[in-house]
């Protein structure tokens, strides 16, 4: 029977299989996991925890910040939060969840923990066991409430976890994603990916990152399989996590592989004696040279997602073998309902016509918490719309032409800042391209560029310019390119266009 909340999810493998691990030290096994999970409850049911009742949490990237997010969603719900934020942005986060509690690790001088004194949110502290497993805590806990009996464990349409969105150009929006929600998305992956119980990940992505979270975590335990927790991304240790955890899998954003890349030729025999069977790839475009590079590199199927907070992850992927896939594109609908939507009423569109894709489907958010406004403008006529372009081809494969806030207007002139940063891509000195928007005068917008030379290249401005003037039309040519050691890129390693100029100082 498929999993409909958190807590099944940690039956999903053999009592003695390993569940969650570490670069040092032994896995803990879904016995040891789930008789975790019971004392954790059991712990917080009895300082006055209920379902729905929301902990933020916030804890470095590791065994235990994957299993106290599993152990505490399977009693309240779980809000991490990213650890490098200032104590002004913690005290908005806490405010704005209502947070009943802020657990963090024993001793932690977290900014996180001044913002909870400051508002009055208890704080409750993780002490990691000595000697034991990956993952394995205790923890102190403030009463929080009077507990009220019975208690009962969350159900599927209980929450397990919230999370922010960007808020890159306006206020974050909470998304609240229920049990029902993360183990459908959970399934979807397991299935894209044919996951199964002798599969273990490396995971790489931060675990306040709805990415790590599911693709990693949640995937792996509905298969039954493992996953071995790094201390976050590391371009220098990701080779030897590679050789000493021996992943059949990993998954990441693209500037990450694009930083493993740089450092592949010079760890050939760590790649050949590694036993991967598939690399992905999701949260952002990955260039389609890219993708050819990796593989390359890696002598396995690289295998591109299209994932976004609010359908709890995974939305669309490209297929292993026996399926089919086309670089360039993110793959067919897997999991959700996927279509594309007039861009001005709720009209469906055709096969090869471009305009928004909507989804629906049970891994979907019902709705963001506590704003009206936002629900009435981004879910219409039962589809979710996500805010980005894109055309489906005959074959169901999906093909993102942009973010509609990305797209550059340049006095009426539509631009999609990915077709200029896939002709960039080709030229061969070009390690890595970001296109934005900068400000113009009369036009409103024009086109700029961001460009990481490779090791060794050299290229002018006025070469990248002549480069796209001969593959593309001559308003797509950027008016300005800046060239940098390294692209500016938000908390989880994706590019961030929107703001990139002021950024950047050219706004």
């Amino acid at each position: 029977m498929s999993a409909t909340t958190v807590s099944e999810l940690l039956t999903g493998g053999a009592a003695d299989a390993a569940a969650i691990g570490g670069i040092d030290a032994a896995a803990m096994t879904y016995a040891g996991l789930a008789a975790q999970a019971e004392r954790v409850a059991s712990a917080l049911a009895a300082a006055g925890v209920r379902p729905n009742d929301r902990i933020a949490i916030v804890l470095p990237n590791g065994p235990e910040m994957a299993t106290a997010f599993l152990c505490v969603a399977c009693i309240a719900t779980t809000a991490p939060l990213n650890p490098a934020y200032r104590t002004e942005e913690f005290a908005f986060y806490l405010e704005d969840l209502k947070a009943c509690a802020l657990l963090v690790e024993a001793g932690s001088d977290s900014p996180a923990v001044a913002a909870a004194v400051g508002l009055g949110v208890p704080v409750i502290e993780l002490v990691p066991v000595e000697d034991g497993p990956a993952g394995a805590f205790d923890l102190r806990i403030p009463q929080l409430a009077t507990p009220v009996a019975p208690a009962r464990a969350p159900n599927a349409d209980d929450i397990a976890l919230v999370l922010h969105t960007s808020g890159t150009t306006s206020r974050p929006k909470i998304v609240p994603l229920s049990h029902g929600n993360v183990c459908a998305s959970a399934r979807n992956i397991t299935a894209t990916l044919s996951l199964a119980a002798g599969d273990r990940a490396l995971n790489v992505m931060p675990l306040f990152h709805i990415h790590g979270l599911m693709a990693a975590i949640l995937a792996s335990l509905n298969a039954g399989a493992s996953v071995v927790c790094t201390p976050g991304f590391d371009a220098l240790r990701f080779f030897g996590w590679l050789d000493a955890a021996s992943p059949t899998w990993y998954s990441a954003v693209p500037t990450m592989h694009q930083a493993i890349l740089t450092r592949a030729r010079r760890n050939k025999e760590i790649i050949a004696r590694a036993r991967l069977r598939f690399v992905r790839s999701s949260s952002s475009s990955l260039p389609p040279q890219v993708l050819q590079e990796l593989e390359e590199a890696f002598g396995v199927r690289v295998v591109e997602a299209y994932a976004m907070t609010e359908a709890a992850h995974q939305m669309t992927s490209n297929q292993l073998p026996p399926g089919d896939r086309k670089p360039g594109t993110v793959g067919i609908a897997s999991g959700p309902d996927v279509r594309i939507m007039s861009e001005s009423d709720p009209t469906l569109l055709d096969v090869g016509e471009t305009g928004e894709i909507v989804i629906r489907g049970d891994n979907v958010t019902t709705g963001y918490d506590s704003n009206p406004q936002a629900n009435a403008d981004n879910f219409v006529a039962g589809w979710f719309r996500t805010g980005d372009q894109g055309v489906m081809d005959d074959d169901g494969f999906l093909t993102i032409t942009g973010r509609l806030k990305e797209i550059i207007n340049r006095g009426g002139e539509k631009i999609s800042p990915r077709e200029v940063d896939d002709v960039l891509m080709d030229h061969p000195a070009v390690q890595q391209v970001v296109t934005f928007a900068m400000p113009h005068k009369s036009l409103g917008e024009d086109v700029a560029c961001a460009v990481v030379l490779r090791d060794g290249a050299d290229a002018t401005e006025r070469d990248l310019q002549d480069f796209v003037r001969e593959r593309a039309a001559a308003f797509k040519v950027p008016r300005k390119v800046l060239f940098l050691d390294e692209i500016p890129k938000g908390a989880t390693g994706k590019l961030q266009r929107i703001g990139l100029a002021e950024k950047l100082g050219i706004g």
